[in-house]
């Protein structure tokens, strides 16, 4: 079903529409993790040089904080104190114990030396004995870690007594006299006021904050280690931009609004474009539709990239985008699309926005201008290296600018610019996909199809010899009018080649491939042999829908006629028939008219191919007057009126066959008889030139 304009123009408005919520979607999503990093501590830090916005101040993360406080209170020196009062009055009972008794004098002040050194309950022994320090608090607040060698626990001071005193009779029936375990008790005590004092202090100490960044300061460049710190740094401010985005939900509301009116902006942009300056394309459901497609998916993979991994941003082939559209339209429609799809993903560059945009609108300038013709895939490779070498300039460049320092330029940016212009030099597996989901048809499809060794044109070049020859030279002509005037070049050879594919049926039945006999002689009606002719077009369809040529090539073969008419037979007919009206429905092509300015540029070249070659005067003017007579008679019959063409494109192309026509059929100089003779004897001649 047909769609009208006015229908035409409000599906591609709703398509654009859709293209801007897919857009918007994939901003919303990826506004969150924008800036987000994935690292390891100890490891090199693999993303683009991150700079603070903002002043912070650096906090640790819990995982550090708790590893950091594990260690301080695993290895934190308990503070104890001696005390003296305890040992005193244990010594003042035990004195009481032992009075008059033999050796009690020995007995205690071996205690006594016991309590100088110190007597430990279980806890304090066992830090001990996992190598641990105890301190005393000396002095004026100060601390002093105490030689813990000589202290013993309760039970180790009682084995201390008994085997000291074991060869002394005397004190062993002191010892027997009393209870001594009874007189020893641990005399150095936990201060927990202290402990609790210290190990706070030493606890804020090893956790406040490493340091504060400042604004515009560089918390990390690509290729530095991530230390504790660096990562400290970088989580502390990942999470300050999520507080602050908590905190201003409204901004963050209105910030993602003001993307969306961007891309709706860039959209409608592309639309007016479109419908004022490409009104050939904007009238093409199936081109509108590839071109909207394209720009939201490719848009939409880059966010979602990039929303993983920033680095991917300069990894992408924005090149593809011009490359890709001027495969199937212009160059202006592909910088068009290309600077748009550019500007929008912009929206994403969060950091070196400016050389973001201007290398790729420089990489896109160099894609259209390189592959302006892509007809090798060498010219993809090409392009790719151009591409590489200004993206280097550019990086270096702006690096410069906004540091002034050549060692601040990131060496890791080289790498991703080499992996995207290598992705960049397979752009021809993507173009073929395009053509079989659109129907769509490149500049090297196109080539392929003109190499003369296809089958279909080996069948023409055996079959019907003098078609083929006249097909080469109407694809020679037909293809300079086309670069003189803007059209394209390759698909208007492409169908010249296989315009007349349909004559191999009836090749015979064609002036350029009779010798001698005419079949048409044997015909007793002209309509008979208008229908053979006319044939040929329906029989080139049918071939050309078997062997699956490109549908713009099905619709020159059908349209290099249009709807014109077989005059030669026509007029036989009246001849024939001079007291009757012959309708002209039997010598008529079946259509449709030129509908493109190459089914134009073929039309023409092919009448006037033909009809040059039955002139037996070829000189400029009568060349001229034949090609004038032609055109204008196509001109008057309407035939053209469908086509793109202008009045001033139909005069070049006019101006142009009679140029190309007469250096085809250049006279020469006649021979005098006696040089005739002598170079049909083989011998030289040297005073004659060709002109």
């Amino acid at each position: 079903m047909k769609i009208s304009s006015k229908h035409k123009s409000t599906v591609i408005i709703l398509m654009l529409v859709l293209s801007v919520l897919l857009i918007a979607s994939a901003l919303f999503f990826s506004r969150e993790e924008s800036r987000t990093y994935s690292f390891e501590v100890g490891k090199p830090w693999l993303h683009p040089r991150v700079e603070a916005d903002f002043q912070f101040d650096i906090e640790l993360d819990e995982a550090t904080r708790k590893h950091i406080t594990d260690s301080v209170e695993q290895n934190f020196a308990k503070i104890y104190t001696l005390d003296r009062k305890k040992a005193e009055q244990q010594i003042a009972l035990l004195t009481r114990a032992l009075a008059g008794r033999p050796g009690s004098q020995a007995l205690i002040h071996a205690v006594a030396q016991l309590y100088n050194d110190g007597i430990v309950d279980n806890e304090a022994a066992n830090d001990i004995r996992a190598g641990k320090q105890l301190r005393f608090m000396v002095g004026n607040n100060e601390l002093q870690v105490v030689d813990t060698h000589s202290m013993r626990t309760v039970r180790q001071a009682y084995e201390w007594l008994t085997d000291s005193l074991a060869a002394n009779s005397t004190l062993q029936e002191a010892l027997r006299a009393v209870s001594i375990s009874n007189y020893l008790v641990p005399n150095m005590e936990l201060d927990e006021e202290e402990n609790e004092k210290w190990l706070g202090e030493d606890l804020h100490n090893a956790t406040r904050s490493p340091g504060t960044v400042q604004a515009g300061e560089a918390i990390i460049t690509r290729g530095e280690i991530v230390t504790p710190k660096k990562a400290a740094a970088i989580e502390t401010y990942q999470n300050e931009i999520l507080e602050r985005n908590k905190k201003r939900n409204v901004d963050q509301t209105l910030n993602l609004l003001g993307q969306v009116l961007i891309v709706a902006t860039l959209m409608l942009a592309f639309y007016f474009f479109m419908k004022l300056l490409r009104r050939q394309v904007f009238s093409s459901m199936r081109r509108m539709m590839f071109l909207i497609t394209f720009i939201t998916v490719f848009v939409i993979v880059v966010f979602l990239c990039v929303r993983f991994k920033y680095n991917m941003l300069y990894v992408i082939p924005f090149g593809l985008v011009p490359i890709i559209v001027s495969s199937f339209f212009d160059d202006h429609t592909s910088f068009f699309v290309h600077i748009v799809t550019v500007l929008i993903c912009s929206l994403i560059a969060t950091t070196h926005q400016a050389e973001f945009i201007i290398m790729q609108f420089l990489a896109g300038i160099i894609a259209i201008v390189s592959v302006k013709e892509l007809t090798k895939r060498t010219q993809l490779v090409q392009c790719a290296a151009a591409i590489f070498l200004v993206y280097c300039i550019t990086h270096v460049a702006m690096t410069l600018i906004s540091d002034g320092d050549f060692d601040k330029i990131d060496k890791y940016y080289f790498v991703f610019f080499l992996i995207n212009c290598v992705i960049l030099s397979f752009a021809f597996l993507i173009i073929p996909i395009v053509e079989k989901i659109f129907g769509f048809t490149s500049s090297m499809t196109l080539m392929e199809l003109a190499d003369i060794n296809s089958p279909l044109l080996r069948q023409l070049s055996t079959s019907c010899p003098g078609t083929f020859q006249h097909s080469l030279q109407v694809a020679n002509l037909a293809g300079e009018a086309a670069l003189r005037i803007g059209a394209n070049l390759q698909l208007v050879r492409a169908g010249a080649l296989y315009h007349d594919i349909g004559k191999t049926k009836n090749p015979a039945f064609f002036t350029e491939n009779q010798i001698g006999e005419n079949p048409h002689d044997h015909l007793v009606r002209p309509e008979d042999s208008a229908k053979i002719v006319i044939d040929h077009v329906a029989n080139g369809l049918k071939l050309a829908e078997d062997a699956d040529l490109p549908k713009v090539i099905k619709d020159l073969i059908a349209q290099h006629h249009g709807k014109g008419i077989t005059r030669y037979f026509y007029y036989k007919a009246r001849e024939a028939r001079p007291d009757q009206e012959v309708d002209k429905a039997p010598f008529s092509y079946p259509g449709p008219n030129p509908q493109t300015k190459e089914a134009a540029i073929l039309m023409m070249a092919d009448a006037c191919e033909a009809a040059t070659k039955s002139l037996k005067d070829h000189s400029e003017e009568s060349i001229a007057a034949m090609v004038n007579k032609i055109i204008d008679g196509q001109v008057a019959d309407g035939l053209l009126r469908e086509a793109p063409i202008s009045f001033r494109d139909v005069e070049t192309v006019k101006q142009l066959f009679v140029e190309r026509l007469r250096t085809a059929y250049h006279m020469r100089v006649s021979y005098p008889g006696d040089v005739a003779a002598a170079a049909t004897e083989g011998e030289p001649e040297p005073i004659n030139e060709t002109i």
